[in-house]
């Protein structure tokens, strides 16, 4: 029943933000050298790697400095960027990965094979099921830039602290895969996206 939603709100989704789109694809185009969107190589359900799709943020060919973004300090982000992160506009294009069955509208957010590598066995569990675009760990965690960007060793942070209080909160809606879970998550990240 989970799939059936995933498929009906994505595509909902798709149709009527089509507009939105096309007006931050724009934006992103005339803001800045590169492309209106970026992918990413990351881990799925199962250990199967997927094409992740965002709205570009940063400037071309940023990541390879490094994965963690660091919130303000972040000089890799350009101006149109920020805003766009900062509402949560730049998830988006998951809505694709969502219709075509890569992902979920809720579950644990997918990791980059770098830090997959560092689960421990009862931690892989998260990999059991399909990764969302939101759950409980993104809600909590939706300030995790501007954690990180306090931090004089950012990637520390992330692998030593943020990473298994993550999986943590991963685990709460894995263990209690329900529609009510399903929605009450859509409605408290709604929520927590409109206090921004």
């Amino acid at each position: 029943m989970i799939r059936f939603f995933d498929i009906l709100l994505s595509a909902i989704g798709l149709i009527l933000l089509s507009p939105v789109f096309l007006t931050i694809y724009i934006i992103i185009r005339t803001s800045s050298s590169g492309p209106g969107f970026y992918s990413q190589k990351r881990i799925g359900k199962n250990g199967i790697p997927f094409r992740l799709y965002k709205f570009r943020t940063m400037r071309r060919d940023s990541d390879r400095a490094r994965l963690i973004t660091v919130g303000g300090k972040d000089t890799r982000i350009t101006k149109a960027g920020y805003y766009i992160r900062k509402y949560k506009l730049d998830e988006l294009p998951q809505l694709w990965n969502v219709f075509v069955g890569e992902m979920s509208l809720v579950g644990p957010r997918p990791e980059v094979e770098k830090y997959v590598r560092l689960y421990t066995p009862s931690q892989r569990v998260v990999l059991s099921v399909r990764p969302g675009i939101t759950d409980y760990a993104s809600i909590e965690f939706s300030n995790e830039n501007e954690l990180l960007g306090k931090s004089d060793n950012p990637e520390r942070m992330y692998v030593e602290e943020i990473m298994p209080k993550k999986i943590e909160y991963n685990l709460r809606y894995i263990n209690n895969r329900t529609l009510k879970e399903y929605f009450k998550i859509i409605f408290l990240t709604f929520a927590k996206i409109s206090k921004h």
